[in-house]
């Protein structure tokens, strides 16, 4: 191997601090419209001499969420508001990839069930709050219920689509080879609609987000929608100002950091079946 090989494929040393660069500025750039949105707040707040019964200030939220935080109070809901999302959403997908798989099997059944899931993704699934109230009470299943419901139907209807646009070829191959309907699910649909899921789990997540806060402001005794709520009885504007903050960056984090993530890298891994 020639000098100038070694040169031309040996790392340099520079590209290291490059990529880290690049990764600190792609992690904190997700951050920019929250910090641009405080600054207007604040802007708004004292420019036009908004009274405190109006809108509370950023340092005044900023003081009331580190007292959150103090108390124990802020980490509590935010857990019982993660914990919540989370298992609705590994209930949703449960439900939903092999429902959206099973649609996807065949042409007619995702031309039939089409207008279903359409319909079901129109009817929020804060809509289904009064119908699961009766159903299960105030309790966290009801708000559970809201989240299953609303995640699962851009799953099931992602994972149908990523099935529906997977050549034939490749099921046909499976099939010569003596591979059945198990198999080809195995090795041909479910790799190839993989790309599908995850943007369908990455859209459910986000609107059974929403869900979870409506229905924490209704029926719960704890979550981020529940401390909002419960400040509206006292008037304690700062309290809620910065518990609408923290469920809006709480999801950037979550959407940007994971989310985003985990999709990027499962396109650039199976995104090939085209």
């Amino acid at each position: 191997m020639s000098s100038e090989t070694v040169r031309a494929t040996a790392p340099k040393p520079w590209s290291a601090a490059v990529r880290s660069w690049r990764a600190v500025l792609d992690t904190g750039s997700f951050l920019l419209p929250l910090v641009l949105l405080v600054v207007v707040w604040g802007m708004l707040k004292g420019g036009l001499s908004l009274d405190d019964d109006v809108i509370a200030s950023p340092g005044a939220s900023a003081a009331a969420a580190w007292e959150l935080v103090r108390t124990g109070v802020l980490p509590a809901y935010v857990s019982a508001s993660i914990g919540r999302l989370a298992l609705g959403a590994l209930l949703a997908v449960a439900v939903g990839v092999p429902l959206g798989l099973l649609l996807g099997f065949t042409r007619y059944g995702a031309v039939m069930f089409e207008p279903f899931l359409r319909f079901f993704q129109a009817v929020s699934g804060i809509a289904w709050l009064p119908l699961a109230i009766i159903w299960f009470g105030f309790t966290n299943q009801t708000i559970l219920a809201v989240i299953v419901y609303t995640a699962v139907i851009p799953i099931v209807f992602n994972t149908m689509v990523g099935v529906r646009t997977i050549p034939d070829v490749y099921r046909q191959a499976v099939a010569t080879m003596g591979g059945g309907r198990a198999r080809v699910a195995w090795n041909v649909f479910l790799p190839g609609a993989l790309p599908s899921i995850v943007v369908g789990v990455r859209l459910g997540i986000g609107y059974g987000w929403r869900a979870l806060i409506a229905g924490e402001m209704l029926v719960g005794k704890s979550g981020l929608g529940f401390l909002i709520f419960d400040a509206r009885r006292f008037h304690v504007l700062d309290t809620i100002m910065a518990g609408m903050v923290m469920i809006g960056a709480l999801y950037l984090v979550v959407d940007r950091l994971i989310l985003a993530s985990v999709e990027r890298l499962t396109i650039q891994r199976w995104g090939v079946v085209r």
